[in-house]
């Protein structure tokens, strides 16, 4: 069909009159134009609508939990009035179109308690932060509701919530495990009681579980293998009591575990072996029992393995030879038997070596030389004995040394403060003859040395220097001669002298009178002459 273009209402005439089919269906488009435009404004206005309740009914519930807390607490947060609490309340982060998405008000010094913050009227709550404030009282149940929360101090939606160290107490509810986007959960530092709850293994998504220094008791939940995403595990310092379950060997992507400061007890089970990520091991302070699994040796990435203050028997395993990255190892205070391993010189990165308060016997391993990044090394109450290797000298960069109360034999290592590091020394009780070493004559940094009960021989003036930093020294029951050094009044730092029972002559010097911080000396069972200074009466 042709048309003729005269003007807009001939064009229209002639549309009208010769196709009246093209003017209802023009019609009817117009028609559903406008009634889109209709629409859609009638749908923004309705969304514009709910989306002012929504913030206004969070603004309502963050007001009245503000007027549940302490009248300091609500001067503090001053910012928070009117119906809009993404307009610069503090501590108020909110996203364009979903309300409140972070609540962070951590060191706030906020005081009271959650009960009057309705968790049900935020539900797009992503972060939570009310750490170290002083809130107390019991988590509510409305937690539950957080389904986004990512990150506990955080809810709903949450995807971190950090509660620590707010006095919280009661249970850790059940409704926890609802929380399924928490990535991150710290509930450390409270007063929680009662058993983990089994729930917790619902928090797949979870990376980060804290629940240190609380009052927790019952076992680790065996729900706890279902958290395979866990990187950081840190239950300590609580009452937890039964065995390690056996299926923490599935969190295979965790690479902190501290379960000290417990009630724990029976063996470590193989299955830790399995946690081949795992770069610091805390099994400290339990009641566990049995040897160290040799799957330990597993651990290739381990810096950092705890395991003193327990029962457990048996001697130090070979495998340890297999972790080369280790840093620290403290086996102190248990009841480990059998000898100091010769492949532990592998350890080549070892900085902190205990093995004080066992049963280990036979001799120190010529290989320790090897460890010369040691700073701290601790044998002391063992049954150890024979001579300190010559190797041992390569150690140069020691800043504490423990011997004491074995069967040494022989000589302190001649280098034992060439670094000048040294601050504290323990050899007592042992069998050493021989004079001191000349390096710890220059050690200006000693702080404590203990030497008492052995046989060590030479001039006490000749083999100690002036320490400006020493606090404790006893060098009785050995046979030490000469005269009392004349100048103790450079030992500022001096609370505790004690060189009874040695071969000590002449008189004593007035000037230890001026060492003011003195309050423990004995000088009995000497060869001193004359009268006692009245600087000491």
């Amino acid at each position: 069909m042709a048309f003729e273009y005269y003007s807009s209402f001939s064009f229209l005439s002639q549309l009208i009159i010769t196709t009246p089919c093209f003017f209802i269906f023009l019609f009817f488009s117009l028609y559903s134009v406008s009634s889109s435009y209709v629409t859609f404004t009638s749908t923004l206005t309705s969304t514009t609508s709910l989306f002012n309740v929504e913030h206004h009914q969070e603004a309502i519930t963050l007001l009245r939990w503000k007027d549940s807390l302490d009248n300091q607490t609500q001067s503090f947060l001053s910012s928070w009035f009117g119906r809009n609490a993404c307009h610069y309340w503090f501590g108020v982060t909110c996203h364009r179109f979903e309300g409140v998405s972070n609540l962070d008000l951590h060191n706030c010094d906020l005081k009271g308690t959650l009960h009057n913050l309705n968790f049900s009227s935020l539900p797009n709550l992503l972060t939570l932060n009310l750490h170290n404030n002083s809130l107390y009282g019991t988590i509510p149940i409305s937690i539950a509701n957080l389904s986004k929360l990512i990150t506990i101090l955080d809810f709903g939606n949450l995807t971190t919530l950090l509660l620590q160290g707010i006095e919280l107490s009661g249970s850790i509810p059940q409704e926890i495990g609802l929380l399924r986007s928490l990535n991150d959960l710290d509930l450390s530092n409270n007063n929680f009681t009662g058993p983990i709850p089994p729930s917790i293994g619902d928090l797949k998504n979870l990376t980060y579980l804290y629940l240190t220094s609380n009052n927790l008791d019952g076992s680790i939940p065996q729900e706890i293998r279902f958290l395979r995403s866990l990187v950081h595990l840190v239950l300590s310092y609580n009452n937890l009591n039964g065995s390690i379950p056996t299926p923490i060997g599935n969190l295979s992507n965790l690479v902190i575990l501290y379960i000290h400061g417990n009630k724990l007890s029976s063996s470590i089970p193989q299955e830790i072996g399995l946690l081949r990520s795992l770069e610091n091991l805390d099994l400290s302070s339990n009641d566990l029992s049995g040897s160290i699994p040799a799957s330990l040796g597993n651990l290739s990435r381990l810096s950092l393995f705890y395991l003193y203050g327990n029962e457990s028997y048996g001697s130090i395993p070979q495998e340890f030879k297999l972790l080369r990255s280790l840093r620290v190892l403290q086996l102190d205070d248990n009841n480990l038997i059998g000898t100091i391993p010769q492949e532990i010189g592998l350890l080549r990165f070892l900085n902190n070596l205990d093995l004080s308060f066992n049963n280990l016997s036979g001799s120190i391993p010529a290989s320790m030389g090897n460890l010369s990044s040691l700073t701290n090394l601790s044998l002391h109450y063992n049954e150890l004995n024979g001579a300190i290797p010559i190797e041992m000298n390569n150690i140069t960069n020691l800043k504490s040394l423990q011997l004491a109360y074995n069967n040494f034999i022989g000589h302190l290592p001649q280098e034992i403060c060439l670094g000048g590091a040294l601050e504290k020394s323990s050899a007592c009780e042992n069998h050493f003859t021989s004079p001191i070493p000349k390096s710890l004559k220059n050690c200006t940094s000693l702080f404590k040395v203990r030497l008492e009960k052995n046989q060590f021989t030479g001039d006490i003036v000749e083999s100690f220097g002036v320490y400006l930093n020493l606090n404790y020294i006893d060098l009785s029951s050995n046979n030490f001669y000469g005269e009392i050094y004349e100048k103790w009044e450079q030992y500022h730092m001096l609370t505790h002298l004690n060189i009874s029972n040695n071969n000590i002559s002449g008189v004593i010097p007035a000037q230890l009178g001026k060492a003011i911080q003195l309050r423990q000396l004995d000088l009995s069972a000497n060869h001193l002459t004359g009268n006692i200074p009245k600087e000491l009466e």
